[in-house]
């Protein structure tokens, strides 16, 4: 596992000292570190397309980390039939609850897909966009940051309940198909099986660990969520990460639709810009571990915490 240079200094300070945000709440740390080890476990299983070995590997991994953790984790299966090209593949959920029964009965949750993309249609060099990709900030960095959460809420229990959702079948999609039909497969199974459950509101991580990364406030999450990301953006800002930028960027279609759609407020924390996708290597061969960064994975992990321990 190839250890790469980041910004020490802001590593530093995450991992050792504790955030005060405006609020005067004192919040755990992210160590960056470790949540970029927790990347680099996932990319050395290889692509995590469903029907792979590296998909299947990746699974036992994820639940077991999150075992050690968690107070319930709760894989969840199905079944996906691919109409197009006639085959089938057992997918998999995986949900992770941390206080079952809090006092003031809320509950949120925060989620990311771990499936990687089987096709690397946005490659330029045509003979590698039917390869899998490696997915390490498609994929792998919202998970990443999850497990470092985790790790966080297991030595601070949290006052309210918390539930980690890391969905399969996010990037299935057939770019063949002008639909998003075979998109967010691991969400739509979730929602039409969740029951009574209903958090507060939902946070998304998708593409969260780039070096460059920008986060512009997504439309969507706007559209739905305006108060939740406000919060967000605004602790961001006072807290100097610049990455996240105070202006709307485009409307996504990503995991967050299918809970906007369920009736639940759902944000998405994803790497765009004010016009489109910001990171070059999306659905590329090059989404690669050395295009990302443990100081953005704890920045991200960091407002993450604040939104728990509020």
């Amino acid at each position: 596992m190839k250890k790469l240079q980041q910004n020490t200094s802001l590593i530093f300070i995450l991992a050792l000292l504790t955030w005060c945000f405006a609020c005067g709440q004192m919040v755990p740390a992210v160590n960056g570190e470790q949540a970029f080890a927790y990347l680099t476990a996932q990319t050395d299983f290889g692509p995590r397309n469903p029907g792979s070995e590296g998909h299947k590997k990746c699974l036992d991994y994820l639940v077991t980390e999150l075992k050690k953790y968690a107070d319930l984790v709760n894989p969840q299966q199905f079944t996906f039939n691919d109409t197009i090209n006639k085959v089938s593949f057992e997918m998999t959920n995986v949900i992770a609850s941390f206080n079952l029964n809090p006092k003031n009965g809320r509950r949120i949750l925060f989620l990311a897909h771990w499936d990687t993309r089987p096709r690397a249609e946005e490659d330029p060099n045509k003979a590698n966009r039917n390869t899998p990709i490696l997915g390490a900030n498609d994929g792998a960095s919202g998970v990443a940051v999850l497990l470092e959460i985790a790790s966080v809420l297991k030595k601070y229990p949290p006052k309210i309940g918390v539930d980690i959702l890391l969905v399969d079948g996010e990037d299935y999609g057939d770019y063949r198909v002008n639909d998003l039909d075979y998109y967010f497969l691991g969400s739509r199974y979730f929602t039409k099986t969740m029951g009574t459950y209903k958090p507060e509101f939902a946070v998304l991580l998708d593409m969260v660990g780039s070096k460059n990364a920008q986060f512009y406030m997504e439309g969507n999450s706007l559209d739905y969520g305006k108060d939740i990301v406000m919060h967000i953006w605004s602790k961001a800002e006072k807290s100097g990460f610049k990455a996240f930028v105070s202006k709307q960027g485009p409307s996504i279609s990503d995991d967050h639709i299918i809970f906007i759609q369920s009736g639940i407020p759902s944000v998405d924390i994803i790497d765009i810009n004010q016009y489109n996708i910001n990171y070059a290597q999306w659905h590329t061969i090059a989404d690669t571990p050395e295009q990302c960064s443990a100081s953005t994975l704890a920045i991200v992990g960091t407002l993450v915490l604040s939104i728990i321990y509020e």
